[in-house]
């Protein structure tokens, strides 16, 4: 569950870059945020430190979907992660941290979310 208190500024809607991923850090982490404006749900925030090649590069992955589902692939190994949970398609090994994601105005926030929770807010 998130809270109000726990949302942190990390942004403007001006840093957004539609259909693709942009970098922020959130407290000692690097997260990846996307935002895909032709879905209902359009923002999306996991971790940017992809667990296959050890490098914080997610935010430059290929954004798509698989089944109708929204996905970044990985740029090294090109291995899908499912923006609503985190998951790998492709190996259940691997798994992203997801993060609550809104703009409140034009200011871009995210919060923790406790794992295991659904898709962003």
């Amino acid at each position: 569950m998130t809270h109000q208190n726990e949302w942190t500024p990390v942004g403007s809607r001006a840093d957004l870059v539609p259909g693709a991923g942009i970098g922020a850090r959130f407290g000692d982490r690097q997260v990846a945020i996307f935002y895909i404006p032709e879905l209902e749900q359009s923002l999306f925030a996991v971790d940017n430190y992809c667990p296959i090649s050890g490098v914080n590069i997610i935010a430059r992955g290929i954004v798509g979907d698989v089944e109708e589902e929204p996905v970044v692939a990985t740029p090294l190994y090109k291995k899908h992660f499912s923006l609503l949970d985190g998951r790998c398609l492709e190996d259940a090994r691997y798994r992203l941290r997801t993060y609550a994601v809104r703009l409140e105005g034009d200011q871009l926030q995210l919060a923790p979310r406790e794992q295991g929770q659904g898709a962003a807010a």
